[in-house]
């Protein structure tokens, strides 16, 4: 096989994997439930927002933090409940957030000639009489993983009686478009919240 039919095939299975890591589309997010089994969900009524929330800034809300009230009110009214500005039943926080990490693999990799050294000068333009160099190949891959949590707190008692947390690595898209990101977790945590309001049909 010549170097020059050798060098289209490895040009083409790099384009292969880069048109397949293109085309993948991220991993359902790893959901994680807890709750106060001695709590009665259908004896709520009412809710309202711990102020300041997990995701504001040092003195004021932030986009993040209406994305997450839009999504939960939607959620809440959903079940009956109602939101109300002060003796809620209910008290409900939320946190985010998003670290980047960094994956490290090797691979076996044939390359035809050393970058130094004696036959340098050949270039890669053919090989020698013995085979070809085989040498770790190194990818370092970056990306994302968000972690999201919602906290529904008895008000009265002071103490959280269920909690839905979401983890995940974050597209692309995800990254762009926040809002629609965390309507998405948002409803997938609520779709394990327990009950509906009292008084609801």
């Amino acid at each position: 096989m010549s170097l020059f039919t050798l060098s289209r095939l490895r040009c083409g299975a790099a384009i292969a994997v880069l048109a397949l890591l293109g085309a993948c589309t991220p991993a359902k997010p790893t959901l994680r439930i807890d709750q106060d089994q001695r709590a009665n969900f259908n004896a709520y009524r009412t809710y309202s927002y711990v102020e300041p929330a997990g995701t504001d800034a040092s003195g004021y809300s932030t986009l993040v933090t209406q994305h997450f009230k839009d999504a939960i009110d939607t959620e809440m009214a959903a079940r009956g409940f109602r939101k109300v500005a002060e003796d809620a039943d209910l008290l409900v926080n939320f946190n985010a957030n998003t670290v980047e990490k960094t994956d490290v693999h090797t691979s076996p990799s044939m390359f035809f000639e050393p970058s130094l050294g004696y036959y340098a000068y050949r270039r890669g333009l053919y090989l020698g009489l013995g085979s070809p160099f085989y040498g770790p190949e190194i990818n370092t891959v970056r990306y994302h993983v968000g972690t999201a949590n919602i906290e529904v707190i008895d008000a009265r008692q002071k103490r959280v009686v269920w909690e839905g947390v979401a983890e995940g690595r974050l597209s692309r898209e995800a990254m762009k478009q926040p809002q629609q990101a965390i309507t998405d977790t948002v409803r997938q945590l609520f779709t394990r919240f327990p009950g509906r309001a009292a008084g609801s049909v």
